[in-house]
């Protein structure tokens, strides 16, 4: 039996849990801002992605071993989700991978280009896994969320920083961006996927959709 809860802190273990085809290592980095990254590996082939080289390049490239990662996937422009993407992707010499909105921005910040761009609904794909890439205006123009509709269990889904337990992400004060984020969070997430749903989100801990869906009309009413 699993005994993974998702709760970690910066500077302690990593929480992993199993799947029947994807092994989920959930990490924190920085203390003040306590960023999750989370390492994908396919249990048929090894091969590995990463979610978001927020920092802590050495810590990162630990958890990633020897097998390293054929990716890193950044979820959105915010400098705190990749302070560590140039050296984990001079290291491992991965692809790295971005909303399309928010590619240049990274590149500008990092210096790292983006070699894969994507948009809504196209598909991420290491060893015999698929994540399914949904596009959340609002947090950030290009900011998307990353789901592994598991063949054998739960769809599994991570959210950066477009959901969290208790609200969407924030739109620091504009009104369109909130509006806009808690629509695509509401139609392409809530919309589509189960109550089960597990979901990982950028910082803290993690939820499922159903524990979040009765309180989608009170965060539309209270503007954040």
């Amino acid at each position: 039996m699993s005994t993974y809860t998702g709760t970690v802190t910066p500077g302690g273990t990593p929480d992993t849990r199993e799947l029947q085809h994807l092994i989920i290592t959930k990490v924190a980095v920085d203390e003040k801002m306590s960023n999750n990254c989370y390492v994908l590996r396919c249990r048929a082939t090894d091969e590995q992605v990463l979610i978001d080289a927020a920092d802590d390049a050495e810590t990162l490239l630990g958890i990633l071993g020897d097998s390293g990662a054929s990716k890193i996937i950044t979820t959105h422009q915010h400098w705190d989700h990749h302070r560590a993407l140039k050296a984990v992707a001079d290291a491992t010499g991965a692809i790295v991978v971005a909303g399309e909105a928010d590619a240049a921005a990274i590149t500008e910040q990092t210096g790292t280009p983006v070699d894969d761009a994507v948009t809504h609904g196209d598909l991420i794909e290491f060893g015999n896994v698929r994540l399914k890439v949904i596009h959340i205006v609002g947090h950030t123009p290009g900011s998307i969320a990353l789901l592994y509709d598991d063949p054998d269990g739960t769809p599994h889904l991570w959210t950066g920083d477009s959901l969290f337990p208790g609200g969407v992400g924030n739109t620091f004060g504009d009104a369109d961006a909130f509006v806009s984020l808690i629509n695509d969070v509401e139609d392409r997430i809530f919309g589509t996927l189960p109550d089960e749903t597990w979901f990982y989100p950028g910082h803290g801990n993690d939820s499922q959709l159903g524990v979040e869906r009765p309180h989608l009309k009170e965060w539309r009413e209270r503007g954040w």
